[in-house]
């Protein structure tokens, strides 16, 4: 080298161009900190739309801005100052402790009592907020201290975003998962089903609100990654023309063009098929998110029945027993108060939820308010006597309950509610207690017209005995609703109120106050058989030429216990969606039916009635209690004793006749047999859910392994060139590419051993000098000596990869760098001629003077 190269604007005249260089602390306005602000931003702002739906208050927005603020004020604070982790640390969390009653708690703010209660509830939203977000009802808006997990998340999740973006080391990577944690908080716990799909012309996009979050999130980490490595490596070539005297182009390279046109298109790819495929794939799918599996802390299914116990509210000593009072908190007071809806049969107990259930809603924690749609408001007080099961007394579709009392705190923490069913549940302390009361606020919706309604169809279930169809034959009339209401009409008029199997020494509680009342025992029970009786005696009785000359029809005897479930199971087989209520009546037109006198609700008022579903989604309530007046006629009864109905089945025997020898091999048999063919249904469901998977593994892992393949192909064909020589070449640039991927700088005016000895590897000074003698000695080189040169590159790979660590070297393994820089032919004899050609060209240059001598 004829002398050093000086830097040209650069380096001042008097510094020294060479040793290290002490880097200097930052500016608070550097590209650095600004795109890390920047970042910052967009997700926050992704963040709140995706956790949006689950609050939908101006709390959570203002939670948001000044969470938000507050954390990047610490981020700031700490950069500057240079704070070490515990004091960034301790500063969160009196943050956390001085805003998060006026942010997270905004209930509690008020006089010192409340704020401290406020404060408690902060440190249990902290631990036990996550858990109670998921068991309540979307959106929860301010509920309680449902907004301290969101200030977690924002405030936390902006500082170390900031704090860790603007890290001069390779620990600024660590802001894009801290990002999308920020980003998945809105989706983990948001809601169970997807936004409705958008068409737009013969396109339809499916999900397409969390489709655009899940874009938006990405596209900022992507842009933000691509921004940094973009200055990292400007920062690097300027400290290497710092030290080196190089002078650096501005103008972009062809590497730079194919670098951005490479990233462009696997980013562009990548978001064609997650928007065009992947929503598409999943559009029938299920969403499944934290709530799916979180439900109340009791399976409902598994309880026992409440109508199955209804018979015993009867008994005696309980029928008089005040369950519970109501009175109008405001307004006037509904017609009903409801206490448990059972929308599932399985042919023996009908009860809430399980399979067979009409409703599919869920039981969940109740937030502030629940949108109870249209109606006439309501509100009533409940004070509770000796009830104490956990069904709790609610009327109309509830809007929101406010508890009081001692247990109030539990009482409302323990509340689950399904809207479907309009019925919630107490689990506080195994269910309710006498001194509980609260406050419902609900909306009444209006009451249809069962007589207009019209079945939608399709409503399945256990079958309907044969008896109750055979009657439904002899009677029907119309359609729809009509029918429904001809035949409950006529099954009321010819049912007899029983509730009770026995009468005992005197007249039973319950009949004392039914006025001339003649008692007729009836069994308890609403299995099929219990139903399948009812309407057999029906068909009896109206078969007997008795009935109709004393026109006295009146055969079935029981209570709403069994009559409730038969008008379900006529509903069902008309084509409504049926269900049974349990509650009490406040108020009827109808003088047959027991109401709460004054708001006291006895045991004996309690009732059960049939709810239907019309067409359009409404639940029109029917009344289903037997008439009383008219008793059945006892030349029928006298004949019949009420029964326990058992299923006896007489003993048999059957001889079993053994298989003929000749015929034991059913390998035939198992062919012809339709039954024996296999099923395939489950098939589908695990191709379709496998696809996805694979799918989104392609997403994640396809560009690295494009990568690595692209790489394996380039080293495959540089280590099976046509001679020897052309192999060592390729070997060579093999080694260049490994140290480029590793970090390491190629200048591309170097010459091999000035390569080497900038990369500084144990054996890159041997492979510089085994390259040049091969690619410019004229003497004939050995394939096995081009394959110990290959052995040698790759014990310098492994070390190159080494060296850094797992991770960085699984980073160099689907690194771009050497993809991307400045590509040369990789024909061996064309590399030779073009260094020949070079180094003539060098030499030349050497030879003439700078000037001409005079």
């Amino acid at each position: 080298m004829s002398g050093a190269i000086p830097v040209v604007g650069s380096v001042d005249a008097g510094r020294p161009t060479t040793g290290p260089v002490k880097a200097e602390r930052p500016g608070p306005f550097v590209p650095r900190i600004a795109a890390g602000v920047a970042f910052a931003v967009l997700i926050v702002v992704v963040a709140a739309v995706a956790a949006w739906p689950i609050y939908r208050s101006m709390s959570f927005l203002v939670l948001v801005v000044a969470g938000s603020l507050l954390g990047g004020g610490i981020a700031a604070v700490a950069w500057w100052r240079r704070w070490n982790a515990a004091i960034v640390a301790g500063t969160i969390a009196v943050t956390l402790l001085l805003v998060g009653v006026p942010l997270a708690v905004p209930s509690r703010l008020g006089a010192v009592p409340e704020l401290l209660r406020g404060l408690v509830e902060l440190g249990n939203g902290l631990v036990f907020g996550w858990k109670d977000l998921i068991t309540v009802e979307l959106p929860v808006g301010s509920y309680r201290n449902l907004l301290v997990p969101a200030l977690v998340v924002f405030l936390l999740g902006t500082c170390l975003v900031l704090l860790l973006a603007w890290r001069d080391d390779s620990g600024a990577l660590l802001s894009v998962p801290v990002a999308l944690v920020m980003v998945s908080f809105g989706l983990f716990f948001g809601r169970t089903s997807v936004s409705a799909p958008w068409h737009i012309g013969p396109v339809t996009l499916y999900a397409p609100v969390e489709t655009a979050i899940g874009i938006a999130g990405l596209l900022a980490c992507l842009l933000w990654l691509a921004w940094r490595t973009h200055d990292q490596r400007i920062r690097a070539l300027q400290r290497a023309a710092a030290s080196s005297g190089v002078r650096i182009s501005r103008k972009p390279t062809g590497a730079d063009r194919r670098r951005t046109v490479l990233g462009t298109g696997m980013v562009a790819g990548a978001l064609v098929i997650a928007v065009a495929v992947v929503p598409y794939a999943a559009r029938g799918a299920d969403r499944d998110v934290l709530r799916s599996a979180v439900g109340p802390d009791i399976d409902l299914s598994a309880e026992v029945s409440p109508l199955a116990q209804y018979r015993s509210l009867f008994a005696d000593d309980r029928a008089a027993d005040v369950l519970f009072t109501v009175e109008a908190a405001s307004g006037t007071l509904p017609e009903r108060v409801r206490i448990a809806t059972l929308d599932a049969y399985d042919g023996e107990v009908f009860r809430s939820g399980g399979e067979g259930a009409v409703d599919a809603g869920r039981f969940v924690r109740v937030p502030s308010t629940l949108d109870a749609g249209a109606g006439d408001e309501i509100a009533l007080r409940v004070e509770i006597g000796t009830w104490d099961e956990i069904w709790m007394p609610t009327a109309g579709r509830l809007q929101s309950v406010d508890f009081s009392g001692d247990r109030s705190a539990s009482l409302a923490d323990r509340f689950y509610y399904n809207a479907a069913a309009a019925a919630g549940v107490q689990t506080a302390g195994g269910g309710l207690a006498a001194g509980d009361s609260y406050v419902v606020h609900a909306v009444a919706p209006a009451s249809g017209d069962l007589e207009d309604l019209k079945a939608p169809g399709g409503t399945g279930g256990v079958a309907a005995p044969d008896s109750l169809r055979a009657w439904m034959d002899a009677h029907a009339s119309g359609s729809g609703g009509a029918e429904l209401a001809g035949l409950v009409k006529l099954l009321r008029e010819r049912g007899y109120l029983s509730h009770g199997l026995t009468e005992g020494e005197s007249t039973p509680a319950w009949a004392e106050s039914l006025g001339d009342y003649a008692f007729q025992p009836s069994a308890s029970g609403h299995s099929l058989a219990r139903i399948d009786t009812m309407f057999t005696r029906l068909l009896e009785r109206e078969s007997d030429p008795r009935a109709e000359a004393s026109g006295n029809y009146v055969a079935a005897v029981g209570d709403d216990e069994q009559f409730a479930v038969a008008v379900a199971l006529m509903a069902r087989e008309i084509g409504f969606p049926s269900r049974v209520v349990l509650g009490a009546r406040l108020a009827t037109a109808d003088p047959g039916l027991s109401t709460c006198d004054d708001g006291a609700c006895r045991a004996e008022d309690l009732t059960a009635w049939t709810e239907v579903q019309s067409a359009g989604g409404d639940w029109v309530a029917i009344d289903a209690t037997p008439q009383y007046t008219q008793s059945p006629s006892l030349d029928v009864t006298e004949q019949r004793d009420p029964e326990n109905v058992t299923e006896v089945r007489p003993d048999s025997v059957h001889e079993v006749v053994p298989p003929d020898p000749t015929q034991e091999d059913s390998g035939s048999d198992a062919v012809d047999d339709p039954q024996a063919a296999v099923d395939l249904a489950w098939l589908w469901p695990i191709l379709r859910v496998g696809g996805i998977a694979l799918l989104l593994l392609a997403l994640a892992f396809g560009p690295f392994l494009a990568i690595i393949w692209t790489k394996a192909g380039r080293r495959r064909r540089r280590r099976r060139a046509g001679a020897p020589a052309d192999r060592v070449a390729g070997g060579w640039d093999e080694y260049v590419d490994a140290a480029v991927d590793a970090g390491r700088t190629a200048v591309p005016a170097a010459t091999r051993s000035e390569l080497a000895a900038a990369f500084a590897t144990p054996a890159g000074a041997d492979l510089a000098r085994d390259a040049d003698r091969a690619v410019f000695s004229p003497a004939a080189m050995s394939g096995e000596d081009a394959e110990a040169y290959w052995r040698a590159i790759d014990a310098e790979r492994r070390e190159l990869r080494r060296e850094n660590g797992f991770w960085r070297g699984a980073r160099a393994t689907v690194s771009l760098r050497s993809l991307l820089r400045p590509l040369r032919s990789e024909s061996g004899s064309r590399t030779r001629f073009a260094e020949k050609a070079r180094l003539a060209e060098r030499g030349r240059r050497r030879a003439e003077p700078v000037r001409p001598t005079p």
